[in-house]
């Protein structure tokens, strides 16, 4: 990885592929992961695609970040490293809760830069009480941690795939209480800003497609409520991939990687 200093913070990216006529990928994670959540998907994208990765600030290498953060400060940092590599066009893809940084980009950028936008495995419903209770015992300095392991247990869901389970109790577990509290603290803020992913989809100032990849939840009403919505919003294209976890990138990376690349193909101009 390659670091840079934006906004008065150290961000860690890499770019990998070849420049075309199709926008470059952005990738970028959820909350206290960083860039080896795309290990798997990295070199099936980069046969087509420019491919940046890009580390949150306090994500990195350095994982100490002065002041508090959230989906505006993420996303100018976003916009400034795509601004230093001077990137015409791009497609970012966010996965979980990274996504509310995604919709801050793609409103800044306008749909001329960012033509389209990608979306994984988020939780794009309403939060229900049970997931806000959650949210509030993961920023509580007594809970932080149980409720850390269940949400692990959670999106694990019983699978054994060495991948996700690497990426959960050696990557994200390498994450500090500060910054597991203050995702859990930003994320709550959100849901109760917008109401729902959805929600702030539709306040995006410039109409554009917008895909949803997930895995969970897997029950049928979520994907009944997704489509619904997609037959009522036609730029809203949401795709079940069927994975065993919370981490597509992970556990399916070439069906998502398909998906990616169907759904950005013909982008360019």
């Amino acid at each position: 990885m390659r670091t840079t200093t934006l906004n008065g913070h150290e961000i860690d990216f890499d770019v990998t592929g070849t420049v075309t006529d199709e926008p470059a990928l952005l990738l970028l994670s959820g909350w206290c992961q960083d860039h080896r959540l795309f290990s798997r998907v990295l070199s099936i994208l980069a046969e087509e695609r420019q491919v940046i990765r890009m580390d949150w600030r306090g994500h990195g290498t350095r994982r100490t970040v002065a002041g508090d953060f959230g989906p505006r400060e993420m996303a100018d940092d976003a916009v400034a490293l795509l601004d230093e590599l001077a990137v015409r066009r791009v497609v970012p893809v966010s996965t979980s809760h990274g996504g509310w940084a995604n919709l801050e980009i793609a409103d800044r950028l306008g749909a001329g830069r960012v033509p389209r936008v990608v979306v994984v495995d988020w939780l794009v419903r309403r939060a229900s009480p049970e997931f806000v209770e959650g949210l509030r015992a993961g920023y509580h300095p007594d809970t932080w941690s149980q409720g850390r392991q269940e949400l692990f247990d959670i999106w694990l869901d019983g699978s054994d795939s060495s991948a996700v389970k690497r990426h959960l109790y050696e990557e994200m577990a390498g994450f500090d209480e500060e910054m597991w509290t203050r995702s859990c603290r930003v994320i709550e803020a959100a849901y109760a800003a917008w109401g729902s992913p959805l929600e702030r989809m539709l306040a995006i100032k410039q109409e554009r497609p917008i895909a949803h990849l997930f895995s969970q939840p897997s029950d049928l009403g979520h994907r009944r409520g997704q489509r619904a919505f997609s037959a009522e919003h036609p730029w809203f294209q949401p795709r079940w991939l069927g994975g065993p976890t919370h981490f597509p990138t992970l556990d399916s990376p070439e069906i998502t990687s398909e998906a990616i690349l169907a759904f950005t193909a013909g982008a360019g101009g």
